[in-house]
């Protein structure tokens, strides 16, 4: 047997991979985190499928339910939200399957931060703009931040920020922020990004805190910081420009190598 964590994608049942959905549909066991992965989802799991919600579970008893898997033969659909290759706690799982000798696999999934670009129409680097996106978050109870990764140092990049797991201190985040960036700088929280009662707040460092607290969002949001997120005056990127020599598109001045 063996063990598939899969990428459930950001909210949107749609948004899950071909190959996640395939192998939902084929595994007698799925184990999701059934406070944030779409219940539409488990309805592609084949009929009589054992399906545990791990909302309620520690590493313990979640590692006991691969091990019962495992010894019945049973291949397992573990589906987390987003992708699984940021804060989805996958790796303490796969440590535990090394040890017991149990096979898995690794199917990415659309991140949070892709959706919430997309629910606000925006690229996230943009030419001569911004070049970078930093993917981080605030210290909370199940891991603190390293003390090099505070947001004040990132703010002083000025790239584009893409803020996860730290609604609940907004202000916190508007304050570690504003030295760097100043209080015009656009802002913008997304709100369960692609889930069909998604909400998007717009606003800029210096007003977002407020209409957040307005909003009363607490969890389940994510919050982007960076020019980018308003520049219209950007030039055109060089790759579709007609003398940029390309492998596919020579220009007639180049050799397109």
């Amino acid at each position: 047997m063996t063990v598939h964590f899969i990428g459930a994608g950001p909210g949107a049942a749609d948004l899950i991979t071909v190959r996640g959905r395939s192998l939902v549909e084929r595994c007698p066991v799925c184990l999701y985190a059934g406070s944030i992965v779409p219940p539409e989802i488990l309805s592609w799991c084949p009929p009589g499928a054992r399906l545990v919600d791990t909302a309620p579970l520690d590493l313990d008893a979640i590692t006991a339910e691969y091990v019962r898997a495992h010894e019945s033969g049973e291949d397992v659909a573990r589906l987390h939200s987003g992708d699984l290759s940021i804060w989805s706690a996958m790796g303490e799982q796969l440590r535990r399957l090394d040890g017991l000798g149990i096979p898995y696999t690794i199917t990415p999934g659309v991140p949070a931060f892709a959706a919430a670009a997309a629910a606000i129409g925006r690229e996230l680097t943009v030419p001569e703009v911004g070049q970078s996106v930093v993917l981080t978050r605030t210290s909370g109870r199940a891991s603190p931040m390293p003390e090099t990764e505070r947001l004040s140092a990132f703010a002083q990049t000025k790239a584009t920020l893409a803020i996860h797991l730290s609604i609940h201190v907004i202000e916190q985040v508007v304050e570690d922020l504003l030295p760097s960036y100043g209080a015009d700088c656009p802002a913008a929280v997304i709100w369960r990004a692609s889930w069909p009662d998604e909400r998007v707040i717009k606003g800029t460092l210096g007003t977002i805190a407020a209409m957040v607290r307005a909003e009363k969002l607490e969890r389940t949001a994510l919050i982007l910081v960076g020019r980018t997120l308003e520049a219209k005056d950007f030039r055109d990127s060089a790759l579709y420009s007609t003398g940029y020599d390309r492998r596919f598109r020579p220009s007639a001045s180049g050799n397109g190598r």
